[in-house]
């Protein structure tokens, strides 16, 4: 998804004259009616007034719009009422804050049940809508990229935000282009790969010449044992093929020893008081540790973390949040007799044992930092979670209550 900001007249108008919320959202039961509110008022002091008086001391999602109705900015909030008076007071408010309030003549509001469902409501709003101030000055080292191994003859490591599919190994898509880059200088050292333009010829320690042409490297890695010297021919084919399967196999999580071997150097550097080479080291370590964090983030995300979660809101209500390989999918109400079967079929289509993508879309991924943080914040809910097969047996249960035959009493009442 682009991470490019609209505004103006390519962004279709939002809300007609009869608002009734942001539109539907997969994060709430299907029978769920949202409370939803708005103000409007030229001079800040009415919206203000209007604020105090209607936003509930409840969790929700807000947009404020400017004087052509135009959505400059989404929100969220624990408390609405509290959140949304902040902008208001001059003293304590960011900059930010008083630059989008003071565009605004109108303020929408959305309750949500709880916290949670706040959170997902404000992401799932931010990437359908595109409000200004969310996405206006996002820098490009923020934006969604990839890792990637490829280009021959001889593959090497480097960042791209546009794979073009031929390449041997692709991997994230990630954010902190900067920090992506690091990492993939850093394993291209490691490994002895050529990161040179591919405009420079290359050629194998095997591949002889009638008459051999006096190489020089084209750069200074060659001379600093950082890399194999294709570009001279100082390596075989099999040999920098080596170090591909090597960087592959650390990016896929297979073998993950270059992070003990950076480790124990650090530590040997550092006892033996070598602090420059110990702080060098730390930095390696750091950039490719970093970048193993992530993968294998996306990783769990791809291949597990597929179970339901059972959140009483706010409002006292309890919903079963569907989450399947890392991002939440659907919401449900837990079954009764009555709504058994939709939620049978629900739990069905969410877990459906579709193939596994090799790459997340960059908006599953935000998906996943989301559920992947809220848990990590309260690592207390992880108590809660339970798979799939005891939602079954639960639905399954309320399906034999409802076809159980009536009590003798009952019938002869009848």
């Amino acid at each position: 998804m682009s991470r490019t900001p609209r505004d103006g007249r390519k962004q279709p108008r939002l809300f007609a004259d009869d608002f009734d919320g942001f539109g539907p959202s997969r994060f709430r039961p299907i029978d769920e009616v949202v409370p939803v509110f708005e103000v409007r008022g030229k001079r800040l002091s009415r919206l203000k007034r209007g604020t105090k008086k209607n936003a509930p001391k409840a969790p929700g999602v807000y947009g404020m719009l400017d004087k052509r109705d135009r959505l400059i900015y989404v929100g969220k909030a624990k408390n609405l009422r509290a959140r949304l008076l902040c902008y208001f007071r001059e003293n304590s408010r960011d900059p930010k804050a008083g630059k989008i309030i003071e565009q605004t003549k109108r303020l929408v509001w959305e309750q949500c049940g709880d916290e949670f469902a706040a959170l997902l409501r404000e992401l799932e709003l931010i990437q359908r809508l595109r409000p200004r101030y969310n996405v206006l000055g996002v820098p490009g080292f923020q934006r969604h990229h990839y890792i990637c191994v490829g280009r021959t003859p001889a593959p090497y490591v480097y960042v791209t935000s546009a794979p073009s599919g031929k390449e041997l190994g692709t991997y994230g898509p990630l954010v902190k282009w900067g920090r992506s880059d690091d990492a993939a200088r850093r394993l291209n050292d490691w490994f002895k790969l050529r990161d040179c333009p591919q405009t420079v010829a290359l050629s194998f320690a095997e591949q002889g010449e009638l008459f051999d042409p006096d190489r020089g490297a084209k750069c200074l890695r060659f001379e600093l044992g950082t890399c194999r010297g294709p570009c001279v021919g100082a390596c075989s084919r099999k040999d920098y093929s080596d170090g591909v399967r090597a960087v592959k196999a650390f990016l896929d999580g297979r073998n993950r020893s270059i992070l003990r071997t950076l480790q124990n150097q650090m530590e040997e550097a550092a006892a033996a008081f070598e602090f420059e080479r110990a702080m060098s080291l730390r930095d390696k370590l750091q950039a490719l540790q970093w970048l193993d964090d992530r993968l294998s983030l996306l990783r769990t995300a791809r291949d597990r973390n597929s179970f339901v979660y059972p959140l009483t809101g706010t409002d006292g209500r309890l919903r079963w949040y569907l989450i399947h390989r890392g991002e939440v999918q659907a919401v449900a109400a837990p079954p009764t007799p009555d709504s058994v079967e939709s939620v049978s079929a629900l739990l069905a289509a969410t877990f459906a044992d579709h193939p596994t993508p090799a790459v997340l879309s960059d908006v599953a991924v935000d998906s996943v930092l989301l559920v992947s943080s809220w848990f990590r914040k309260y690592a207390d809910e992880r108590a809660k979670l339970f798979p799939r097969a005891k939602a079954e047996e639960i639905c399954a249960s309320h399906a034999q209550a409802r076809e159980a035959p009536a009590p003798l009493s009952a019938r002869r009442h009848e």
